[in-house]
């Protein structure tokens, strides 16, 4: 039966299904697969904060959303095309994001009486006509995986676990899409074990064959690959790319990496990532908590290394006395946060934007450090090596702000040569002569950085105040005026060095939209969809959220009226009201998901009306 091959601009695919059915693999490997291709893509991983949530059950679905296409894809897609449920919860739970007329491919084995009762259906939807708006292909994909692999001798419950990979075929099948790459993963991941992978290969080949064979799906399809910039590209999540950047800062200011870091959601990943690299100079330390971890990063800066800390907002609200210690030795240090939903432990596994105002101001006394947000996948590269070479410069602290959504998002990362990194200059103090730990750059004010065991160099830091120049222990009270404000202005001269904003759109007009961090790619699809439709509406993304960029005051002034739009109640829209002295619009979202871009039209629609 020759099926017919229709050719799309962009598809939107989300997987869903039990936190044990390997939807997060399914993504990923649907997701390298697409990035070989070609295609531009933004993926959005959602999956359940429980470990092993129950089987079945509306809170145990995890999901993965992969939107890619021959043009620029910014967003994971408001909607999607097709949708992949494995059992009735999770067609449940994401059937609302499904555009009419759109596809549904389930697992009729999952829709059992039991899974049936556990998501709250009193009858089976594939049956009851309730669907009749979509495109419902109901596949027996666990009876035709253990099909597959019958003469293998697995017992049923190993052999079941396979039935992602016949999805992913059937998938691959639909979108033209080649298997051999998943099949050479196989082969690496389960080389030890040699019967899982003959058994997850046939899965994989018999999901692409039953998509080819069968008459349920009467044509296919092919998105063609995207006119992306020259040059060699790989797929990157997020936490993949800050722990590549602070690789590259530690290469190119040759000094050790040194990572000392708790555990937590959503930020391990950059531990597990940095653990890989011991051939870089990269020494990572689990700590028993994250006081532990940022004090020993602070202890590897003192020693002359690169000290890195990551975590999330409650680490963040743990490492605060220390973050404080650090800005009175005056050290370079980054600390990486990936923000997810709280208060306290929260949403461990939603993306949240919640820790702006506690990274600008969530210390005690007068403590500033300067505050960068990456605002995309592939960004976090730059921001973590931005992040370095700004503490190194500078001798101070930095604070990287990403958060869930972008840091387990992935997209094409365009490969950038070494040599086009700038330099990043650690400079050692030496020379004894004249020394004294709390000298200063004439430019930066950045002090001295002296190694311990330097001949000639010992001093002393440490928590108490120190008297200006000398760094003797001091409690004279103007000396500790007098050193609060040398941090301070430390800080604010950091702005001299930052390249001025720019917009995207008209210098001047109706509308200027400002976002920070993951916002950017709804925003970015919002506004342009407006300016496509002669809407005067413009954009502007901060990346240095402090200090500002010189500029942003002039910018502001350049439009009628200011939109932010952000994952928390208003806290970028706060700084900026109580720095520039002008009034904002607020669009704010605490759901634990991030904008879609509709939701960003819809109150530019209603501020321009």
């Amino acid at each position: 039966m020759t099926k017919e091959l229709k050719k799309l601009d962009e598809v939107t695919i989300r997987f869903a299904g039990d936190s044990g059915d390997g939807m997060q693999l399914t993504g990923s490997q649907f997701t390298s697969t697409t990035a070989l291709l070609g295609n531009d893509l933004s993926t959005l991983p959602d999956y359940p904060a429980e470990i092993r949530a129950p089987a079945g059950t509306l809170f145990g679905v995890s999901g993965f959303q992969i939107h890619f296409g021959k043009k620029e894809i910014s967003t994971p897609g408001d909607t999607c095309d097709v949708l992949v449920a494995m059992n009735p919860a999770a067609l449940k739970v994401n059937l609302h994001s499904l555009i009419d007329g759109g596809v549904i491919v389930a697992n009729r084995d999952g829709f059992n009486d039991k899974n049936l009762k556990l998501a709250g259906y009193e009858k089976n939807p594939l049956d009851d006509g309730s669907l009749e708006k979509y495109q419902v292909h109901a596949v027996d994909i666990t009876k035709l995986t253990t099909n597959a692999v019958l003469d293998l001798g697995l017992s049923t419950k190993i052999a079941e676990r396979s039935k992602n990979f016949f999805a992913l075929g059937m998938m691959y099948w639909m979108y033209t899409r080649p298997v051999e790459s998943t099949v050479r993963w196989i082969q690496e991941k389960f080389s030890k074990t040699p019967e899982l992978v003959e058994a997850n290969i046939r899965v994989l080949k018999a999901g692409y064959a039953f998509g080819e064979t069968t008459e349920i799906f009467h044509a296919h399809y092919e998105v063609e690959a995207a006119a992306l910039k020259p040059g060699t590209y790989r797929s990157v999540t997020g936490n993949e790319a800050v722990a590549w950047g602070l690789i590259a800062a530690s290469v190119k200011s040759e000094l050790d990496l040194f990572l000392g870091s708790y555990p937590i959601t959503p930020a391990s990943e950059i531990l597990h990532e940095l653990a890989k690299h011991k051939n870089f100079r990269v020494k990572t330390f689990q700590a028993e908590d994250e006081i532990a971890g940022i004090s020993s990063a602070i202890g590897a800066s003192y020693g002359g290394a690169i000290g890195v800390t990551t975590t999330s907002g409650p680490g963040m609200a743990l490492k605060t006395e220390a973050m404080g210690l650090a800005v009175m030795l005056e050290l370079p240090l980054v600390i990486v946060d990936v923000q997810r939903g709280g208060p306290s432990t929260g949403l461990p596994t939603k993306t949240e934007q919640a820790d702006l105002l506690q990274a600008v101001h969530g210390r005690n006394s007068e403590a500033p450090i300067p505050v960068l947000a990456a605002c995309t996948p592939a960004g976090c590269f730059d921001a973590a090596f931005e992040a370095v070479k700004l503490a190194i410069e500078h001798m101070t602290p930095v604070i990287l702000l990403t958060d869930g959504y972008i840091a387990n998002g992935a997209e094409p990362w365009l490969i950038p040569p070494v040599k086009s990194l700038p330099d990043i200059s650690a400079k050692f103090r030496t020379d004894p002569n004249g020394f004294f730990p709390y000298m200063r750059d004439e430019k930066t004010l950045a002090r001295p950085w002296a190694i311990p065991g330097t001949p000639g160099l010992e001093h002393r830091i440490g928590g108490l105040e120190k008297e200006n120049i000398t760094g003797n222990v001091s409690y004279d009270a103007e000396n500790h005026e007098l050193m609060v404000k040398i941090r301070q202005e430390k800080v604010d001269r950091i702005a001299n060095y930052l390249p001025l904003a720019k917009v995207d759109g008209d210098e001047k007009g109706d509308l200027l939209v400002v976002g920070w961090g993951g916002t950017y790619g709804a925003i970015k699809t919002a506004v342009e969809e407006k300016r496509r439709q002669g809407k005067s509406v413009s954009h502007l993304h901060l990346k240095y959220v402090y200090p500002f960029q010189k500029n942003i005051g002039d910018i502001l002034k350049n439009y009628k009226k200011i939109l932010v739009p952000e994952l928390n109640l208003g806290q970028l829209a706060l700084l900026l009201q109580a720095k520039y002295l002008i009034p904002v619009i607020k669009l704010n979202k605490v759901q634990g998901l991030p904008f879609r871009a509709i939701e960003i039209e819809q109150k530019i629609d209603e501020i321009l009306k």
